[in-house]
């Protein structure tokens, strides 16, 4: 037996011969319906996705899979996020999130599906850092398919990444560094070693430099680029655009360097090629074995570095902003923040200043 039907353009609402009532309307020309077991739930039904329709609330993902959306998404930010988060982007989800997501439709991803990715990735031996990458990631794409009204709902909301595990800051002694440089002293990259524990440059900043960003008479050089996997990109950040000043050290170490290359090389640490050197090769075949060789943990990171020059100069009672524009950190709060258990050795000198002052 047949229902009344509304008025034209409200839709219609019908018994299927299974015995089910339906309800059927348009958006956008194409038919679409919804189901019940009785005209008063469909009705309702009917009633709420004519409402969802009229305020502009209607989802159709087209029956897009995960793997053929993403493709979309890559494109629709390449020229909006930076080369090298573009190809981070491009990385995970290739090799992350469509080998087991890839199949399913957009608006059926499930949270479910999600927590069990992360999972999985995480008992292959996956960092907890590196599956929040993926996380992230995937948070993203589906951000952008949710204001493109392809889902009514970004899932990613209702999971729970793993936790960031806490790196610990180890940083080198003055001992160990003094050791390390020593151990360095016959490389042909010594100035670079010197570059990383007396600046605080990142290691793909270093590989990075060109002649024309250092300055001897000012005794200064500008980062403005970095190298990630063989490619030059810009810094990580804004923030990262900066100059530092150059300890004497450093200024000594680069122009012993500088004259011992030939005046046509316009990289400071070039490669056999007279290209930057790739950063996992500059770890594989060259820092590993100088830490060896210095006798320092095995697990010392070329970032370590990093952490150990922007502790010394803490230490040194260098004012934090200082030190954080030297980090090429967001802000010195950001500094404070990840060096807080650095400086904890700190705080007994505050009551010997205070006696020094008053006493």
């Amino acid at each position: 037996m047949g229902g009344k039907k509304r008025r034209a353009g409200e839709g219609s609402i019908y018994r299927r011969k299974d015995g089910r009532w339906a309800g059927q309307y348009e958006v956008e020309g194409k038919r679409r319906y919804v189901y019940g077991q009785d005209r008063e739930s469909v009705r309702a039904k009917l009633t709420k996705a004519l409402a969802d329709r009229d305020a502009g609330l209607v989802f159709d993902s087209r029956n897009l899979t995960v793997d053929e959306y993403a493709p979309l998404w890559l494109d629709s930010i390449r020229e909006a996020v930076g080369p090298r988060t573009w190809k981070r982007h491009e990385e995970l989800t290739r090799l992350h999130i469509i080998p087991r997501l890839g199949s399913t439709k957009l608006d059926k991803l499930n949270a479910l599906q999600i927590q069990s990715l992360y999972r999985k990735k995480l008992d292959a031996g996956l960092s907890p850092t590196t599956v929040r990458k993926i996380h992230a990631t995937l948070y993203k794409a589906l951000k952008q398919a949710l204001r493109w009204q392809l889902i009514p709902r970004n899932v990613c909301d209702a999971v729970t990444p793993p936790r960031a595990t806490k790196v610990e800051i180890e940083a080198l002694t003055k001992e160990q560094v003094k050791g390390l440089l020593d151990t360095a002293s016959s490389d042909r990259l010594h100035a670079l070693y010197v570059l990383a524990c007396t600046t605080g440059m990142r290691q793909g900043e270093i590989l990075a430099l060109r002649w024309d960003c250092v300055d001897f008479e000012a005794g200064t050089v500008r980062v403005k680029r970095t190298v990630w996997k063989g490619e030059v990109y810009p810094p990580k950040t804004p923030h990262s655009r900066r100059t530092i000043k150059l300890s004497q050290i450093a200024t000594r170490a680069l122009w012993d360097h500088r004259q011992g290359q030939a005046a046509s090389s316009e990289w400071c640490f070039p490669n056999r090629a007279g290209k930057p050197m790739d950063c996992h090769h500059f770890i594989s075949r060259r820092w590993k074995g100088l830490v060896k060789a210095a006798g320092l943990r095995p697990n010392l990171r070329f970032h370590d570095l990093r952490h150990t020059c922007c502790v010394m100069l803490l230490m040194a009672g260098i004012n934090p902003r200082v030190v954080s524009d030297q980090m090429g950190h967001s802000d010195v709060a950001f500094t404070l923040r990840v060096y807080a258990d650095a400086l904890s050795s700190m705080h007994g000198g505050a009551a010997e200043a205070m006696d020094e002052t008053l006493g």
